[in-house]
């Protein structure tokens, strides 16, 4: 069974976010949480958090063994744009965007719900 967490709103921008997320993509949990504590980065900490909700929704709602979970899936989309102004030179006003990103991580033990096939 698969089960997945989202953080909607993220305080970073994806592409600072993706290069982290690369690292762990396709790991096991073990694996996965050395990588993520031993980089210093925001998105590491964002991730993790990420990471430690799915194993928790895996565990506690679908009685998954901690040790059997793989990384499945794993990605992040651009949330809203918040548009922000800086004042400059001569009298000009620059615009600032602060990008925010959705991160999904999804985990899976790759077995098979029990279904009528």
């Amino acid at each position: 069974m698969e089960t997945y967490a989202i953080h909607k709103n993220a305080m970073i921008a994806p592409r600072k976010a993706r290069m982290t997320l690369d690292l762990i993509r396709g790991k096991d949990i073990k694996s996965a949480r050395a990588i993520l504590d031993t980089t210093n980065t925001k998105a590491s900490r964002l991730i993790s958090k990420v990471l430690e909700s799915a194993i928790a929704n895996a565990v506690n709602n679908f009685g998954a063994k901690e040790a059997d979970l793989k990384i499945s899936e794993c990605y992040i989309n651009p949330g809203a744009v918040l548009k922000r102004i800086k004042f400059a030179s001569r009298g000009n006003v620059d615009r600032r965007d602060k990008r925010t990103s959705h991160i999904t991580v999804k985990v899976s033990d790759r077995k098979v719900e029990g279904g009528n096939k």
